[in-house]
């Protein structure tokens, strides 16, 4: 893509969209990319918006989507908003031909996501969904311990997800306080990234059976999950977690819990530190020691490493991971434990189609729903 009018030499030019909590992670990032700059931050609420561009060093902030594109003539859109929000934002970017990405949740429903990853091929333009967990050092170094053979033929994963973050009638208000009354929290806010990891890991899901529960009644979706996976390979999975228990870390939300990853050769092990253990079959584990990342900000520098992950797709030096339409299967495999809870059945993913109607509560639940009509799931 040929730079706009205005676009530094050298690089891309980036208005980011959104002035909320999650936003000072991805300006962060950008700080750390090669080959971009950001242009200019939106935000309705100017205060918020005009104190972090502050502390970025931004040199303009905008109130209006349009007036900031048609202005600041951007290279790529970095969105960072509610689901709510998605559709008018990149609505508004695919009419003026520009790429983006966009945060998770994404899109109000899978009805709605795949209207977005529809609408940005019809641009002909990239999408990408910012879903981060699978750019953070641990897996990516996993992932190459995979591809370079020493795990063996992979066996199982295991992650128990422990942020402590969730006790009380105070939980979250003080960083993300929409967590408390959004209907359908852990599996759409949090799990999500696990089952995109798990994927990227262990390839893809052919089934998954799982059970839901709310330990706090401060809030109105679920906090505790139980998820089993089946992979096409044969392999499986264990997604076990709850947000209001901690793990032993020194910042119980660097990994947000512990990982196992079994293979024909070994285990090996994530601790809350970011740090990877070794266990040769029938040896002793030992520490091994790889680039950790960032100690500071969020994920080992996760959302920086996927922004120039970007920045080098849309250069043509690498496929790029995440489109949206590539995205579209971790929601569907989101919207069948969703349909494996209420119905207390296994779900194949391949046929099962999620529910078209906006997003639905987790509770009360009900027992008595039929798997031949999706659409009766609650």
């Amino acid at each position: 893509m040929s730079a706009s009018a205005g676009s530094r030499s050298d690089g891309r030019r980036v208005c980011v969209v959104g002035a909320g909590f999650f936003s000072q992670f991805h300006l962060d990032g950008w700080q750390q990319v090669s080959g971009a700059s950001v242009a200019a931050l939106c935000d309705p609420d100017q205060a918020k918006a005009k104190a972090l561009a502050e502390r970025f060093g931004l040199p303009t902030v905008y109130a209006d989507v349009a007036t900031m594109l048609d202005t600041e003539q951007p290279d790529l859109v970095d969105v960072v908003t509610p689901p709510g929000s998605h559709r008018a934002v990149l609505e508004q970017v695919f009419d003026r031909g520009l790429p983006a990405i966009c945060q998770k949740p994404f899109g109000v429903d899978f009805a709605q996501a795949q209207a977005l990853a529809q609408a940005a091929e019809a641009a002909q333009v990239a999408l990408i969904v910012h879903e981060n967990f699978r750019f953070m050092p641990w897996y990516r170094e996993a992932r190459r311990w995979i591809d370079a053979g020493e795990l063996g033929t992979p066996h199982n994963i295991y992650f128990r997800l422990r942020p402590g973050d969730g006790q009380g009638p105070q939980a979250y208000l003080d960083r993300q306080p929409y967590f408390q009354t959004m209907p359908r929290l852990l599996v759409a806010e949090t799990a999500i990234h696990f089952i995109d990891t798990f994927r990227y890991l262990m390839g893809d899901v052919q089934a998954v059976v799982a059970r839901l529960r709310r330990l706090n009644p401060a809030i109105a979706g679920e906090d505790c999950a139980l998820i089993c996976f089946e992979f096409d390979s044969g392999a499986a999975g264990v997604f076990d977690g709850n947000r209001l228990n901690d793990h032993v870390a020194s910042n119980p939300r660097r990994t947000m819990g512990e990982m196992w990853l079994e293979g024909s050769r070994g285990v090996m092990r994530l601790d809350g530190e970011g740090r990877l253990w070794w266990k040769p079959h029938r040896a002793e584990e030992r520490e091994h020691i790889y680039d950790r990342g960032q100690d500071t900000g969020f994920g080992g520098g996760a959302c920086g490493a996927l922004q120039q992950h970007v920045i080098r797709g849309l250069d043509g030096l690498q496929p790029l991971e995440n489109t949206a339409q590539a995205y579209l299967r971790n929601l569907q495999v989101q919207e069948a434990v969703y349909a494996s809870h209420a119905c207390g059945q296994r779900i194949v993913i391949d046929g099962f189609v999620p529910p078209a109607a906006a997003v639905r509560p987790v509770f009360p639940v009900s027992s008595t729903v039929s798997l031949t009509n999706p659409q009766e799931i609650p």
